[in-house]
């Protein structure tokens, strides 16, 4: 006990030893520090700003489509027409799936009168009575783009904007390893042209 206090008078603790954090690793260089954080960085935008990006990506086009869909829906709309002459395939046997142009004749319902050119079924006879697309101005048109094709046209659109900002980051992540992996080989082959003499020497001894 005499002894302790003798050395250590008036029973003062001695200054910790300064030490390294915990983890911290004294072999790490600079351009490995901005590595781990531009990683860290890359894997936020792939955990957060991914689904956000593909998700409003995604929505915008489907309310875009929508309004496209609402439109042509209440400026289309469909008539019973009569062909005014035979729709035959020509010469060559034509595929249940070939449509050919052909006059039609229809009335509004105001009374009037209208014809136009719509694509049939060949072997329809004149006279036989086929649905047709008109817009507000009478004009034979096509179909009004139905609601479903604007769920897939959003959804596409959300996936392709999901691959491409994987795709970004996972570039950029690349991109920055192989940058510094180029200025760590110069830095060695900086550090080794200092070395090298001095170990050489060593050995002509």
């Amino acid at each position: 006990m005499d002894m302790h206090r003798s050395q250590n008078p008036g029973g003062a603790r001695p200054p910790d030893r300064e030490r390294p954090c915990t983890g911290a690793n004294l072999l790490r260089r600079t351009s490995d520090r901005i590595e781990s954080w531009v990683s860290a960085v890359l894997l936020l935008v792939l955990v957060v700003g991914l689904p956000v990006a593909s998700l409003s990506a995604g929505w915008a086009m489907y309310s875009s489509q929508m309004r496209i869909v609402h439109a042509q829906s209440a400026q289309r709309h469909q008539v019973t027409a009569s062909l005014t002459k035979d729709a035959s395939g020509g010469m060559r046997a034509a595929r249940a799936d070939d449509r050919h142009r052909a006059q039609v004749r229809w009335t509004e319902k105001d009374g009037t009168q209208r014809t136009g050119t719509a694509l049939v079924a060949p072997g329809t006879d004149a006279g036989d009575s086929v649905h047709v697309w008109v817009d507000r101005h009478g004009a034979v048109t096509g179909a009004p783009m139905p609601p479903q094709s604007a769920v897939a046209v959003g959804w596409l659109t959300g996936g392709a904007t999901a691959v491409g900002v994987a795709t970004l980051a996972f570039a950029a992540k690349g991109g920055l390893h192989l940058f510094l992996d180029r200025r760590r080989y110069a830095q060695w082959d900086a550090e080794w042209g200092l070395v090298e003499p001095l170990w050489s020497a060593r050995f002509r001894e």
